[in-house]
């Protein structure tokens, strides 16, 4: 069914699709017993820390102490402001196909449209897929810059003190300097950027260019001087001058012509006439190449007009240049020198958000007219800038505007439905609901049947709260089930009905985090605390958000449980370190330090030894909270800044993990550790090679630990043939003999005993895992189990997984993994343990579809599929419903999932290996 991955580093693989945080009221009409109980002079620390427009009194301290409970009438899901097809991977197999069989320059808009239908499931690899794609595939130069300066800024997590924003790092996707030159070149998108090899070209400044003056045969007249230039040089820079001097004008017979009235100087002049002789304007300062360039714009020379707008683009390095520059680049239709001016400000982003001038040019009046008359309007520009502008701030003017000049450039109709659908989300949340229900009613009449929800929610919130219910329920019978239209209806719903869709739209889509959120506020109101955590407390064990945290926090407190109230907002800090609780009323750090009066606070020395605990019983959001309490002690150890985006992958919170990377590369004052952090970062962004380098850098630097397991680590991933196995061997053992806390060194034992089993050395990986488990890495019974099974003790096997399963607090694969070593009902019993831990888990599904095919039971098979995928379209879960709809005959349907899976991961083997095989049957039906 599966191999088992090679190496570990505290990151899993599974999908996340996270939802925008949700914006949770609180009831702050009196304070709670919570509050009452707590002392004066806490009260009085919270109400002046509360940051609030107006001074609070200690009794108005009270009024406001913000923890009471929320109230689950004021609870409510986001609209997502996504494009959510109903037949997601319908649409992706569309795409595939379009894809396949479009012109070459349709391609970019085609990966652009997946990454707008990918979006909504918030997997980061997905998304950088499709950017690179688009990139790959952009002919134009206005595409090219613009998704250079998006790629670039999708991995902004990872840029780094000292780099410029127009460096490169070498991703020739990303180099500002190749996003300027136009054409596609397939080639090129594997090479490394050649910048750092470019030298500069020194121009010769001779007096050759000022000794012609003997071959001059015309002179032209400005403000009484006289530039001698030559006729047909001067010919030959346009047909207009051409005409004029060797025509039937007057001109052609002067030898001085009076050239006063023409708007040029005398130092502009001759900068004409040397650049007729020479066709250079390097040797000219950037105000006279701007009167060369209005010049040739006026006597048509498109040369000329060229050089200088090429010149002039060489020149734009800063924000200021570009907001000097681009508007003698709209006037003149300079299209070189407006795209440089642009590539400033996309790469400055989003800093470049609040500049006003920038704003101006891209939402100014006829902003987007005078931005198309260069060239350099589209769609790919103003959706790449609402989605800065909704991230910055949802709820901007400046997001309204950019949404609006979205919808203005929106041609095809998911360009529409998609800005629409996101105008009304801004407008919603900005409660002007009636122009929000206007921009839903368009973008559902452009297709987009999720707006449905945003106009349902319009209708709601105007006081139509059946006729909301009626929409939702039309909806529901119209179309097939999916879990937000039942949680959607659930608003509008009463009582037992209420629950019950919640209760559906879990079932059909357990990452909702809403219903969770509903049913626990909903047990605490009727005095059932404990319920409500444990009700929260799912989806915290495979989601974590910090919303969910903030809730589970609140449970905490009002059950005097502060302790765990601390760990979760230390946890939701390490999230987001700006986060703001109880309906943003007081901020994390505030409510920290409220909480540790109550809370005896350790040392640094006794915050170890807690660390050590909570790793070794794989209690990761525990973990996070005392990493978090040793960095507010120490906050420049850099260590345990790598600790947290270890964490953090693990928990599948990759951009929180790559700002604590940054944060760590950053801090340090070694050279050898800038690099290893810089090589995690690569790794984890998919840049194995460039990752690999750092690593083989920092070695020959100082010999480091965490150097020599980077560079084992990444060679264990890329390859498994038994030379580059032994080599990984010797670099963990290099590691081994390294510096290194206990739980980093537990860790490289666990990778080496599972580079020894997959090189059949048994006893070695055994004595690994011994000693793993010796320093508390209790993820080495995995490893334990795993060679018990393979010297045919299942049992055995079977018991230290159990021992795993005893001690981890996130279990749920320790329980997939078994459900291996048992025969097939308890297995079917652990996988089943696995999905309810964590349903977005993919093999127990797989394995049970399997083993209902294996029954012959082909339909009950591919709905336990059908019923994943509906939530988490997983490459190998359509993998496998594709190969049981060809053994089925459904040939169609096969195909349809193949090409769906493909539309994920384009070069999988063993799905195109299906795919041309399933074509190839229904191309000949009379041979099957």
């Amino acid at each position: 069914m599966r191999g088992l991955k090679l190496i570990e580093r505290f990151k899993s693989t599974q999908v996340h699709a996270l939802n925008p945080p949700d914006t949770t009221i609180v009831n702050t009409a009196g304070s709670s017993s919570i509050a009452g109980k707590l002392s004066n002079h806490r009260v009085k620390f919270i109400g002046s820390k509360l940051k609030s427009n107006k001074a609070c009194s200690v009794s108005g301290a009270k009024t406001l102490f913000p923890f009471g409970l929320p109230r689950i009438d004021l609870l409510e899901p986001p609209i997502e402001p996504h494009l959510k097809p109903i037949q997601l991977v319908e649409t992706l197999a569309d795409l595939y196909r379009r894809f396949e069989t479009c012109l070459e320059s349709e391609k970019s808009l085609i990966c652009i449209e997946q990454y707008s239908i990918l979006s909504s499931l918030g997997d980061p690899k997905f998304l950088r897929r499709c950017l690179r794609a688009a990139r790959q595939h952009a002919f134009d130069v206005h595409s090219k810059l613009v998704l250079s300066a998006w790629l670039r800024y999708e991995r902004r997590e990872d840029e780094l003190d000292g780099v410029s924003p127009m460096d490169c790092s070498r991703f020739i996707l990303e180099c500002p300097k190749a996003a300027l030159v136009s054409g596609y070149d397939p080639n090129s998108i594997y090479d490394h950027c050649k910048c750092y090899q470019e030298c500069s070209v020194q121009i010769s400044k001779g007096n050759e260019f000022w000794t012609l003056e003997e071959d001059s045969d015309i002179s032209f007249c400005v403000a009484n001087e006289e530039i001698n230039c030559v006729r047909f040089k001067i010919a030959s820079l346009s047909s207009p001058f051409k005409a004029m001097l060797y025509g039937s004008f007057m001109e052609s017979k002067c030898n001085k012509i009076d050239f006063s009235q023409n708007d040029i100087s005398v130092e502009g002049m001759r900068a004409v006439d040397l650049y007729s002789r020479t066709k250079m304007v390097d040797l000219f300062s950037p105000e006279i190449v701007l009167e060369l360039l209005s010049f040739a714009n006026r006597f048509c020379c498109e040369e000329m007009k060229s050089a200088c707008d090429i010149h002039l683009a060489s020149l734009v390095s800063c924000i200021e240049d570009a907001l000097l520059l681009i508007e003698y680049g709209l006037e003149e239709r300079a299209n070189f020198l407006v795209a440089s001016c642009l590539q400033v400000f996309l790469r400055e982003l989003p800093s470049s958000l609040y500049n006003p001038k920038v704003m101006k040019i891209f939402c100014g009046f006829e902003a987007r007219e005078r931005l198309a008359s260069a060239g350099h309007a589209s769609f790919f520009l103003y959706y790449f800038l609402s989605q800065v502008a909704m991230e910055e701030n949802m709820l901007s003017n400046a997001t309204v505007m950019l949404l609006e000049r979205l919808r203005e450039c929106a041609a095809e109709k998911w360009q529409k439905a998609l800005a629409l659908h996101q105008l009304g989300c801004v407008l919603l949340g900005r409660k002007e609901y009636e122009n929000a229900q206007c921009c839903f009613e368009a973008a559902t009449e452009a297709g987009h049947v999720y707006s449905l929800a945003g106009m349902a929610r319009c209708k709601y919130k105007q006081g139509q709260q059946y006729s909301a219910y009626r929409l939702m329920s039309s909806l529901i019978s119209e179309h097939k089930a999916v879990g937000w239209m039942y949680q959607e209806r659930s608003l509008y719903n009463v009582g037992k009905d209420k629950i019950a869709d919640l209760n559906t739209a879990t079932e059909l889509d357990p990452t909702l985090s809403f219903p969770y959120k509903y049913r626990a506020v909903s047990k605490a109101e009727e005095k059932q605390t404990r319920a409500a955590i444990s009700e929260i407390d799912r989806i915290i064990g495979f989601k974590l958000a910090p919303e969910c945290l903030e809730l589970r926090a609140w449970f905490f407190i009002a059950i005097e449980d502060y302790g765990s109230a601390l760990r979760d907002v230390r946890a939701m800090l390490t999230l987001e370190p700006n986060y703001r609780m109880f309906n943003e009323q007081v901020s994390g750090d505030d409510l920290i330090e409220l909480l540790n009066h109550k809370i005896q606070q350790g040392c640094q020395a006794d915050c170890w030894m807690q660390l050590y605990d909570r790793w070794s019983c794989v209690d990761d959001i525990g973990s996070l909270a005392v990493i978090h309490q040793m960095l507010v002690n120490d906050p420049g150890k850099i260590l345990l800044r790598f600790r947290q985006s270890l964490l953090l992958l693990r928990l599948n919170c990759q951009k929180a993990a790559m700002r604590c990377l940054r944060l760590a590369r950053n801090l340090s004052s070694y050279e050898h550790e800038k690099l290893v952090y810089e090589g995690w970062i690569l790794y984890d962004t998919g840049h194995r090679e460039e990752a690999l380098a750092r690593a083989e850098k920092s070695i020959l630097i100082q010999r480091s630990f965490e150097a020599f397991f980077l560079k084992a680590y990444t060679l264990a991933d890329s390859t498994v043939d038994p030379e580059s196995s032994s080599y990984v061997i010797q670099l963990l053992e290099e590691a081994l003999r390294c510096p290194s806390d206990g739980l980093r060194k537990g860790q490289a034992l666990n990778n080496l005993g599972t580079i020894y089993v997959d090189c059949g050395k048994l006893d070695q990986a055994a004595n690994c895992y011994m000693n793993a488990l010796e320093i508390k890495h209790t993820r080495a019974h995995q490893g334990l189990a795993r060679i018990y099974f393979l010297r045919n003790q299942r049992k055995a096997a079977y018991d230290e997984m159990s021992k795993l399963i005893e001690k981890a607090h996130n279990n749920a694969s320790a329980y997939e993994k078994q459900s291996e070593y048992c025969d097939r009902e308890m297995a079917i019993n652990d996988l089943n343990m696995a999905t309810k831990l964590d349903p977005l888990r993919t093999y127990p599904y797989r394995y049970r579809a399997a083993v209902l095919m294996d029954d012959q039971k082909e339909l009950e098979a591919v709905e336990e599929l059908s019923k994943a995928i509906a939530f988490k379209p997983d490459l190998q879960m359509l993998h496998l419903r594709a190969a049981f709809y060809e053994s089925m005959g459904d040939l169609s349907s096969a195909l349809c999932d193949c090409e769906a899976a493909l539309s994920l991961e384009p070069n999988h083997i063993d799905t195109l290996d299906l795919y041309n095989r399933a074509r190839g049957r229904a191309s000949h039906p009379q041979e099957m």
